[in-house]
């Protein structure tokens, strides 16, 4: 990363307020007291590190999510999407540590062969204890030290890729969709992100998985989903048969000038070629971030109405949408713990000298108007798996979906009303 001179960091700073007072999407902002609060710290910074931390410290009083501020050499993604693994405090042998939680297939963690239960003890040599953040970074390369369940400790190597757009620092498994019949014959789903802007192939992976499945009942694995594209929306339309309303997103000009989300253009269809893709373009040239967002109509399915979805803390965005439209029409049993509360659209812009800060531009609500930035989902079916069980290899929010299937095999009944 280049070393700025003040005038430079004035300027990136500068650069900074006129995107937030132009595109920012949110809560007021009030660039004079923002610039007042954080001026000296930013133009004061002695280097690059100091730098990117006074900048995200002013973005951190936006209070939302998806912000940050970063080098187009280094850019940035939190270390459980970089590694796509997630993480839950616990008492061990060793005192609190960082435990593993969602391991996901085909990613970082999971080819090194970390597992839940597996207990972070030390990054690069360095001990790692709860609250330290856990410090993986893109296109990096870490020798971690873990302790096993059985008290055995092993030292893998995490090789993390560099994203392939600098606009979006992400990490893409190489099995987004993963799926199997239970002994008792429930289908099981499980779905870690949703990539792509379109998300086409997450789309015909998720369609092939339940016809392959082929079962009558259905549990959706959506815990430790970090979101991701609008390839969600064929998850939501293969949960109803019809034309349903999802929900829809509000960019500032739209919102500035009043709007109704009946008269918002319309997003109902995932295309199957790039041609189709294309065909999008001058559909959506005008609409910028304001969408409003509706199911496919794909047909009855032989699992709908004994439905199951699992959620937990590290489920955000796009899996928060799901989540939300199912409870909100009653599609599906919510079941695990609230989710993370992260759903805006957000976007990355150059504010000079290699330097980009990442904001939301559009917030999303549902169909009946809930906001979900800073709220999340409630479950339905309260269930928790504490470390023990974790270390056990016992998923208890896994049997607790499938007891719920079992012992209510009707339709659900829909929730009354989505926290906001």
């Amino acid at each position: 990363m280049p070393v700025l001179t003040e005038q430079q960091r004035r300027a990136v700073l500068d650069a900074v307020l006129r995107v937030i007072d132009t595109k920012y999407m949110g809560p007021e902002a009030n660039t004079v007291a923002l610039r007042a609060s954080h001026e000296a710290r930013v133009v004061d910074s002695s280097d690059p590190v100091e730098f990117e931390a006074a900048m995200n410290g002013l973005l951190k009083e936006l209070g939302v999510s998806h912000t940050g501020f970063f080098h187009e050499s280094t850019p940035r993604a939190a270390g459980r999407v970089a590694i796509a693994a997630t993480f839950t405090k616990a008492e061990t042998s060793d005192g609190e540590r960082w435990m593993f939680q969602d391991v996901h297939p085909g990613g970082v963690a999971a080819g090194a062969g970390i597992k839940p239960g597996d207990v972070l003890l030390s990054v690069r040599g360095q001990e790692l204890v709860p609250p330290q953040a856990t410090p993986f970074a893109l296109g990096e390369r870490y020798e971690i030290v873990v302790r096993r369940p059985d008290g055995t400790t092993v030292s893998p190597m995490l090789d993390v890729p560099r994203p392939k757009d600098k606009t979006r620092p992400l990490v893409v498994p190489d099995q987004v969709v993963t799926a199997r019949r239970l002994e008792d014959g429930t289908g099981y789903m499980r779905v870690t992100m949703f990539p792509g802007v379109l998300g086409m192939d997450v789309a015909r992976d998720m369609s092939r998985a339940v016809q392959e499945l082929g079962t009558d009942r259905l549990v959706v694995d959506l815990r430790g989903n970090t979101g991701g594209g609008i390839g969600c929306l064929r998850l939501m339309s293969l949960l109803c048969d019809e034309r349903r309303g999802v929900g829809y997103s509000v960019g500032k000009a739209t919102a500035k000038k009043g709007y109704r989300k009946e008269d918002l253009a319309v997003f109902d269809r995932i295309p199957t070629s790039k041609w189709g893709a294309l065909a999008l373009i001058p559909r959506f040239a005008l609409a910028g971030r304001s969408v409003a967002v509706f199911t496919e109509a794909l047909g009855a399915k032989a699992h709908h109405g004994r439905t199951a979805i699992l959620v937990n803390e590290h489920s955000a965005s796009a899996a928060e949408m799901v989540a939300a439209f199912a409870q909100e029409n009653g599609l599906a049993t919510l079941v695990g713990t609230k989710t993370a509360g992260r759903l805006v659209a957000a976007s990355a812009f150059k504010v000079g000298h290699g330097y980009r800060v990442a904001l939301p531009v559009a917030e999303y609500y549902t169909w009946a108007g809930a906001r979900l930035e800073g709220v999340g989902v409630h479950p339905d079916v309260d269930a928790r798996s504490d470390p023990d069980a974790i270390r056990s290899g016992h998923d208890t929010e896994l049997a607790a979906a499938c007891n719920h299937l079992r012992s209510a095999p009707g339709a659900v009944t829909p929730r009354q009303s989505v926290e906001t």
